[in-house]
Formats: structure tokens, C-alpha cells, sequence
């Protein structure tokens, strides 16, 4: 687990399988019975949960994902109305029995209450994510962030849920300039919310303040709390609206040149975000942080490499030095790997997303 300055694809350990085309899933089911050897969280009775934002990108993989174990799942959408939220999880295979959608609103705490009692266990995905600028930070996305974390932890408690997986952000590590040059940015580190107030980079601000805000929940009310922390999420997508990761790799693929400032990769498939998601939630040894990402890579290098793989399309080039300092890390989920966890490669993760970019018309 060192800094390497080269875009660097991780080895297979010994033992691990290599089918690409299954990645996590394959893991997920055979290190089942290695999780259940050693305590599974849920048992038989214990398979209803709840999955707040359900019906996004991370969320509907996540739900399709619980039904094809069978749990029961309360998924929360914004709108019953709006079939963009709906549709893609009322066709899910078993989502007639075993698929319940609640609409609320992050601020309303009755609302998430009602979604969440009855379960077991919670899945909080639900948080706004603008990565552009917003003119009204704190209404947009600091209060909805924090304040809808703590309300869903404070139901989570009201209703005996015996955890609760946070799904956070890697943008809750970083950009964390006061972080000592020498040592590896891992889950130890914070993203540094008075340098992002004074940038007004708002979407980390939101991230950090609401994870922060949870710990602190889990440490003074006794919740177990555990936390995922996921960098760019890609691949194919159920749900029919372009989530912010997919929009720039629209942006890019159509031949956008511009120029990420101190921003880097911590690219990941969406089928191993929820994976993963399941793996905590099982798993009674996992605790903390958990940083979920395949591969961390300057933006410069992640061009060049959806380039590599599709030149037909008018990627543009970009001189490494727009990145002075951003070296990518070897074994960067470490935690996850520990458990069992393997990762779907970067290259698979391009052309997963692509191939589904094509499919629902975002690009020829």
C-alpha cells in the first residue's frame, strides 16, 4: 500500500479469481459461507431492511442485488409519482413480493420513520450530490446531507435496527492539503472542510460534515454504525437519470477538454459499491471506514485510458502536469480486501459504463 506515479492495475492475490465479467458478485456468494462461519449479522428472521435512495444509481444495484438474496426491502424514493424513481425497481425480479417503496423527504424524520420501522438493518445512500456550484450551499446540500443522516440514524435507533451501513464519500478523505506529504491518505484522514468553505468545493463539505455527524450519533446513542466510503462510481446504470459520475464521462467521450484542478480518479464499478455495501452489512468484523475504490489515478491518466480503449471517440489529451502532486495508490481498499472483497478492473469498469452510456442514447 505505497504511492506509484504510473497508472497502476492492481495483481490478483494468490487465490483470487480473475472472471472480470462477475467481479464482486462472484466473491460475494463464495465467501458466503466463509461470513457465515464466522457470524452473519442477519439470520433467516432477520432478512427485512431498508435502503434510503433507493432509486439512484448505487441505490437500485443495491436493492436488485438484496432481492436476489432474498431480503424484504423498503427502498425510499422522492416521488411515488415520478416513474424515473420507480419503474426500474417495480420490474426488479421479485420486487412484487418482496419490494416495498416509501417516498420521503430527509428532512421530514416521521417520514424516513415509517420507511425504516419494521427493519432489521438500514442502508442510508439517500444525500444530494452537486458537484457543480449551487448558489445556496447550506439549503442545497449541507442541510439535507447532515440533517437527513441524523434523522435516518435517530429512526434507525427508534426502530431497534441493529446496523446501519452510512454510505459516505471518498470526498470525505480528500482534499485534505494538511495532510502530512509523506504518509498514505487512507481512512485515517479527513477531508479538510474549512479549506473546501474557503474554495466553495460544497459537495466534500456536505460529504464530511455528515459522517462526522453520524459518528458522532453512533457514539453517543450506542447504533452500530458502519461506513463505506466510495470514490467514482461507475458502470452500467438501471436507473434511467445520469448521475453525476456517468455525466462527466458523457462530458469526456463528447470531447470536453476541460481541466479537473487537483482532482484525481478513485474510480469503482457500481456492482461492487453495492456489493460491498452487503459485505458490511453481514459481516460482523467490519468497523470504521471503509474506502471503496479500484483504482485512484490522475485525471490525466483515467483520459488516456478510456482512450486507449475506445479511439473512436474524440477523448481529449491532458498534459500529466495539470496534476502536480496526485499519485496513485497501490491496494487503496485495503479494509475491503481484507474482507474477501475483489474488484472489478478499471478497463471493465470503462466499458461497462460505456456500453450502457450507448445503450440509453447518452452517446452514439
Amino acid at each position: 500500500f505505497f504511492w506509484k506515479p504510473l497508472l497502476y492495475k492492481r495483481p490478483h492475490r494468490r487465490g483470487e479469481r480473475q472472471e472480470a465479467a462477475t467481479g464482486s458478485l462472484l466473491v460475494l456468494c463464495e465467501s458466503r459461507q466463509a461470513r457465515e462461519q464466522e457470524g452473519r449479522m442477519a439470520t433467516e428472521v432477520e432478512r427485512r431492511v431498508c435502503v434510503t435512495g433507493g432509486s439512484g444509481f448505487i441505490g437500485s444495484w443495491l436493492v436488485s442485488f438484496l432481492l436476489d438474496q432474498g431480503y424484504t426491502v423498503h427502498a425510499t424514493v422522492k416521488n411515488l409519482q415520478d416513474e424515473r424513481e420507480t419503474e426500474h425497481l417495480l420490474a426488479l425480479r421479485d420486487a412484487a413480493s418482496h419490494l416495498r417503496l416509501f417516498q420521503i423527504d430527509l428532512l421530514d424524520y416521521d417520514s424516513l420513520l415509517a420507511a425504516i420501522r419494521g427493519t432489521e438493518g438500514v442502508f442510508h445512500l439517500a444525500s444530494p450530490c452537486i458537484v457543480d456550484r449551487v448558489d445556496d450551499p447550506e439549503g442545497e446540500l449541507i442541510e439535507p446531507a447532515v440533517k437527513g443522516t441524523i434523522n435516518t440514524l435517530r429512526a434507525a435507533k427508534e426502530s431497534g435496527v441493529r446496523r446501519v451501513v452510512v454510505t459516505s464519500s471518498i470526498s470525505a478523505i480528500i482534499p485534505s492539503p494538511s495532510w502530512p506529504a509523506d504518509v498514505i491518505k487512507n481512512e485515517e484522514c479527513w477531508t479538510d472542510v474549512d479549506y473546501c468553505k474557503q474554495n466553495e468545493i460544497w459537495y466534500p463539505a456536505s460529504k464530511t460534515l455528515a459522517e462526522k455527524a453520524a459518528w458522532e450519533f453512533a457514539k453517543e446513542s450506542g447504533l452500530d454504525v458502519v461506513v463505506i466510503n466510495p470514490g467514482t462510481v461507475m458502470g452500467p446504470m438501471k436507473s434511467p437519470t445520469l448521475n453525476a459520475s456517468m455525466a462527466m464521462l458523457v462530458r469526456l467521450l463528447q470531447g470536453c477538454s476541460e481541466e479537473y484542478q487537483n482532482f484525481y480518479m478513485g474510480s469503482v464499478h457500481v456492482k461492487d459499491v453495492a456489493a460491498a455495501l452487503i459485505i458490511l452489512y453481514e459481516s460482523t468484523s467490519a468497523s470504521g471506514r471503509h474506502l471503496c475504490v479500484e483504482s485512484i489515478a490522475h485525471w490525466s491518466d483515467f483520459a488516456a485510458k478510456v482512450a486507449e480503449i475506445y479511439p473512436e471517440y474524440n477523448v481529449p489529451r491532458f498534459a500529466a502536469d495539470t496534476q502536480p502532486g496526485l499519485l496513485r495508490a497501490m491496494d487503496p481498499s485495503k479494509k475491503l480486501m481484507d474482507l474477501d472483497f475483489d474488484f472489478i478492473p478499471l478497463e471493465r469498469v470503462i466499458e461497462d459504463s460505456v456500453q450502457s452510456l450507448k445503450h440509453l442514447g447518452y452517446i452514439n
